[in-house]
């Protein structure tokens, strides 16, 4: 095979890495613990192991995790700390993790996208359904019916509180 076909296969190959790469990045948050059968959401007291593929968790510096059966009780939880966990603090958190719809692996969700009113229900019905980048909140929404795709700090009380009752 002549060099320059060589070359171009391996500049197509370096392009196709960059861009899968580029496209999936988001490093999984570190030392997330799995909910055991004990685990309630401290939200709506659902048993969260129940719900591995919609499971969130809030990590704090000491060790100590509060587990959710959706990322919307855990927006929940994340706006009302003094009611869901007296003497927590939002300056103690460690990290803050939700379970990528299509790859079912924990990432940061203060780096993922949440789709809003698609056809796609959680465990607590309507979600806010966690995507680990902006290309797969785009398909999900082409492909689930979704109504808006948000980043973690677009979403405030009032959309969780619309959300939960089925407006978008």
């Amino acid at each position: 095979m002549p060099a320059c076909y060589r070359l171009l296969g391996i500049i197509g190959l370096i392009w196709v890495l960059a861009f899968t790469a580029g496209a999936n990045a988001q490093i999984a948050p570190s030392g997330i613990p799995r909910p055991d059968t004990r685990d309630l959401c401290p939200v709506c007291g659902m048993i969260v192991s129940k719900y591995p593929n919609w499971t969130a968790t809030v990590l704090y510096k000491n060790g100590h995790a509060h587990h959710f059966d959706g990322a919307k009780d855990m927006f929940k939880y994340l706006q009302d700390l003094p009611k869901y966990a007296p003497g927590h603090r939002q300056e103690d958190i460690r990290a803050i993790a939700v379970t990528d719809f299509y790859n079912l692996g924990k990432v940061d969700a203060r780096q993922a996208f949440f789709v809003i009113g698609s056809d796609v229900l959680g465990p607590m019905g309507h979600e806010f359904v966690p995507l680990a980048n902006r290309m797969d909140a785009d398909e999900f929404l082409r492909d689930h019916k979704g109504k808006r795709a948000l980043a973690f700090d677009q979403v405030t009380p009032q959309l969780v509180d619309q959300v939960d009752n089925g407006r978008f």
